[in-house]
């Protein structure tokens, strides 16, 4: 119910990775954000003042338990965020975290030398038809959530959000009414506009970024544009 959907690639992705020319398509302004490459955490809040912590794949740790599960360090990090978090009102209210640096990935030295570790916050889920999803099998449950069944805040409302709770967003790059639609134009465009990462937790971290997320502002439409698709296509065709 509370699993982060999956992001598609700007670019279609292909046989092995290859890309393809055709796009997500995006209709009126576009923000893009900086995507950080780290392991995607979620804070549940409930209605009753309880949260619940988990990765994008498995619950790890409820409030009051003794023991948490220690994967990635979520738990660990993230516990004293989620109990300084207000509880939800009549709602489940999902708050999606980026958890990064220390030795989360194999990217973690772009942004630490000192295996710091840091959060942003990247969206934020309202669940409010509570009675109505608790009945669902979980394989209705897949399909309602791929198929957009989640309720996002926009733009604006996360902003707000991210003051209220005191969290700090993924970097805002630029606001856009058009993005490149070649796969050589894009990479060019990526190069540009994010040359190193913004979110380095240290003067030592390598600086090199994962590459941006860009979604329309009321969240119609989303895709991300990796480094690594547009470097492995470029390779794969030279």
């Amino acid at each position: 119910m509370t699993k982060y959907p999956s992001i598609p690639t700007y670019h279609t992705l292909g046989d092995k990775g290859a890309l393809l020319e055709e796009t997500v398509i995006f209709d009126g302004e576009v923000i893009l954000t900086e995507k950080v490459d780290g392991t995607n955490s979620r804070i549940i809040l409930l209605p009753d003042g309880n949260f619940v912590l988990g990765s994008r794949e498995e619950l790890l740790f409820a409030k009051g338990d003794l023991i948490g599960n220690p994967a990635l360090g979520i738990v660990n990090s993230l516990k004293d965020v989620a109990d300084s978090l207000p509880p939800s009102q009549d709602c489940i209210t999902v708050v999606y975290l980026e958890l990064y640096g220390g030795k989360i990935t194999s990217a973690s030295k772009q942004y630490t030398a000192e295996q710091r570790v840091g959060w942003r916050l990247f969206d934020v889920a309202v669940l409010t038809e509570m009675d109505t999803l608790f009945t669902k099998s979980t394989k209705q449950l897949s399909a309602w959530r791929d198929n957009g069944g989640q309720l996002f805040l926009d733009e604006a409302q996360l902003n707000k959000t991210a003051k209220d709770y005191r969290l700090e967003l993924t970097p805002r790059l630029a606001k856009v009414t058009a993005l490149p639609t070649s796969i050589k134009e894009a990479h060019e465009f990526l190069l540009t506009i994010l040359p190193k990462t913004n979110v380095a937790l240290d003067a030592g971290a390598k600086g090199r970024a994962e590459g941006i997320v860009a979604r329309t502002i009321s969240r119609g439409a989303i895709a991300k544009l990796r480094f690594e698709d547009y470097e492995r296509h470029t390779k794969r065709r030279n």
